[in-house]
């Protein structure tokens, strides 16, 4: 990534779609709900401002309380994996950490497609040990990338 890269230009239009499908992918083994959010730059703390997209997003509003955002400002190389209370209530502190390096790693070698296909297929595996799949789960969230421009 380089600094004048926007958040749109990051993906091809079939990363775009790998990412979806991952998500989708990952949600037939959880409850959990996934996003990815991307922006082009920001000026806050980016674990504050990704609980701020988080809410905007509207994440808070699943049965469970159980939606992992994964977010990242690319001209920055800022990035931020949460989770809604639900998850937080039973994990540990540190339970995003792999999956930060795992992301870190990728954008770092100029793979943002495939760090993010991973990540979020790190995070569904993460998930379904505490959010397995119900019979009666719905997808509460669109799984498509979202965009934002600060």
């Amino acid at each position: 990534m380089n600094q004048t890269l926007a958040a749109e230009d990051l993906l091809t239009e079939t990363e775009l779609l790998r990412v979806r499908d991952a998500i989708g992918a990952a949600e037939m083994r959880t409850s959990g709900e996934i996003r990815v959010h991307l922006e082009d730059h920001i000026e806050e703390d980016v674990l504050d401002h990704a609980a701020f997209i988080f809410e905007e997003l509207g994440m808070h509003r699943t049965r469970d309380r159980n939606g992992v955002l994964i977010y990242l400002s690319v001209a920055d190389r800022k990035l931020a994996v949460i989770g809604d209370e639900g998850i937080n209530q039973r994990v540990p502190e540190n339970f995003w950490n792999d999956v930060v390096g795992l992301l870190k790693l990728h954008l770092a070698a100029g793979r943002a497609a495939e760090g993010l296909v991973e990540a979020v297929h790190m995070v569904g595996e993460k998930l379904r040990g505490h959010f397995p799949l119900r019979a009666d789960d719905s997808d509460e969230l669109s799984n498509n990338v979202s965009f934002g421009r600060r």
